[in-house]
């Protein structure tokens, strides 16, 4: 069950295409804290070609408008990862049953922007990885902070990159992210898709998830770019 009714007011209007005047908000959250911190002493190796990339880190609303405002990222798909193909919809991961998390696939240009670079910003602006099993006001282990490494060569970098940040003591509690071997992700549902773009006012959207994005502006200015690649941007190009 979750903690708050926030998203599940969200997700109810975003099925039923409805205006939202009034949206349940715990009280006492808001958008995590952005956090510098040095950057990865291992990295991937630059290649060509794209490459593929699946983080978790909370809602995926404002994990993928993060990195669609990032340069050199060419699309970044809300999703499911964790969990088996029959149970990757929303109905059953929000039951936190399923063993999936809400994650993103990031699909980026290696000569643009590195593996390591898209950790960089993952742990920095795009979520807090000292919560175990929530991000601010939604808890559940479909929430967990989880790295799906899709070589070898990016667990160990993820891995490298952890240790690297608990032994500078960036944040004053251990970081909880796990890293595991993506099995399969699976996109969610059409109305997750660009969701901070299309619904930038909504009280979710704006209380947790536009200032990641203001934070990615102002942390990592030279990867930040103004116009998002979209999902629907990415289908119509294909």
């Amino acid at each position: 069950m979750r903690s708050t009714l926030s998203r599940l007011t969200l997700c109810a209007a975003a099925i039923g295409a409805l205006a939202i005047s009034t949206v349940f908000i715990a009280p006492g959250f808001a958008a995590e804290d952005a956090v510098i911190i040095p950057a990865p002493a291992v990295d991937a190796k630059a290649s060509d070609g794209m490459q593929t990339a699946v983080i978790a880190g909370g809602c995926f609303w404002g994990v993928q408008g993060v990195f669609q405002h990032t340069a050199g990222v060419v699309n970044a798909v809300s999703g499911y990862a964790g969990g088996p193909k029959s149970a990757a919809n929303y109905s059953a991961v929000s039951t936190g049953s399923t063993g999936h998390a809400e994650a993103v696939e990031i699909k980026y240009d290696p000569r643009k922007i590195s593996y390591g670079k898209i950790l960089k910003i993952y742990f920095s602006v795009a979520h807090d990885p000292t919560q175990l099993n929530r991000q601010g006001p939604d808890s559940g282990t479909q929430y967990r902070s989880e790295i799906f490494a899709t070589t070898a060569e990016q667990k160990q970098v993820a891995d490298a990159y952890i240790a690297q940040l608990n032994a500078a003591k960036v944040w004053k509690k251990p970081i909880v992210t796990k890293v595991g071997t993506l099995d399969g992700f699976f996109p969610a549902e059409a109305y997750h898709q660009d969701y901070l773009t299309l619904h930038p006012n909504q009280p979710y959207i704006a209380i947790n998830d536009i200032p990641k994005v203001e934070n990615l502006k102002k942390i990592f200015a030279p990867n930040y770019i103004e116009k998002p690649t979209l999902v629907s941007s990415a289908k119509a190009t294909n």
